[in-house]
């Protein structure tokens, strides 16, 4: 992969159909999801603020054509573990990771390793919307793509890509009129969306949403939702939620973390109905968090 290290021997996995906990209001009948080889391996990582390690030994893969949920109360690493996935997390003054984290079994944090090729790979969204306040709604899903010297697409392009991403973020038809105008006269879930379609547009892998609907209304939080349901076969999705009933419905695999370190991950409806570790079962009925 260009800019990253060489890539490490990884073992492929079959593909094995994994059940999905299907939203009623997006697809009461959709098939199960086929699970492909690993999009991301983490090996023995942990994250540190300072001398304070706040992500303990965590061990964990990230499939094709999976949405992984991760759960746990706050304070307990989910946001913390999501940044290290894409390099994040160094962009906090006196922050360090040290362990492995594996794209397509190229070593994301090896010497020479280049950052911003990573994130343009492994996008992200916020928790809140974040879309630049000085561009156009057109220019604000472009962004991905400046500084990139010669490799910047034409125009028509760019146009494309613009077009293409805002479809698959279900915005299109809302902005195809607009494009043109201020990102900011967006409401809330249209600004999410657009965040959206922004880390879509450089066609990444792996998408990493941080509690994307936290901020959002019930009829936005069902919209982005049903985006990330629809992903899913397109691209790898990692979703932090604090909410159980949306990991329910929108992912095909949960991962549960206590006090930085991974509990227990597993087939959605597995983790929720049948939990393997007391503390998984504890917090999914309400006894702490």
């Amino acid at each position: 992969m260009t800019d990253l290290a060489s890539p490490r021997p990884t073992p492929q996995r079959p593909y094995v159909a994994v059940p999905v906990a299907t939203p009623a209001a997006v697809s009461p009948n959709a098939a199960p999801v086929t699970v492909g080889a690993e999009r991301i391996a983490v090996h023995h990582l942990d994250a540190f603020y300072g001398a304070t390690r706040s992500v303990r030994d965590v061990n964990i893969a990230f499939h094709d054509g999976t949405v992984t949920a991760i759960i746990g109360p706050s304070g307990c690493g989910k946001s913390t573990l999501l940044r290290c996935l894409n390099r994040m997390h160094e962009t906090i003054p006196g922050a360090r990771t040290e362990g492995e984290v594996l794209l397509d079994g190229h070593d994301i944090y090896a010497r020479g390793a280049n950052p911003i090729q990573v994130r343009r790979r492994i996008g992200m969204v916020f928790q809140r919307p974040t879309p630049f306040p000085t561009m156009s709604i057109r220019d604000n899903v472009a962004a991905g793509f400046k500084g990139l010297g010669g490799d910047v697409p034409s125009r028509r392009e760019l146009d494309e890509i613009v077009e293409r991403s805002l479809q698959r973020a279900a915005l299109w038809d809302e902005v195809k009129d607009r494009l043109k105008d201020s990102a900011i006269g967006l409401s809330g879930g249209q600004q999410q969306r657009l965040c959206i379609a922004r880390a879509l547009a450089t066609n990444p892998r792996v998408l990493l949403l941080d509690e994307p609907t936290a901020s959002l209304d019930p009829i936005s939080t069902q919209r982005v939702e049903e985006l990330v349901y629809e992903l899913r076969g397109s691209v790898t999705v990692v979703i932090v939620t604090h909410n159980m009933q949306q990991a329910a419905r929108v992912s095909n695999r949960t991962a549960f973390m206590l006090a930085g370190e991974l509990v227990e991950v597993a087939p959605t409806s597995a983790l929720f109905t049948t939990p393997k570790d007391p503390r998984t079962e504890a917090y999914i009925t309400g006894r702490f968090g």
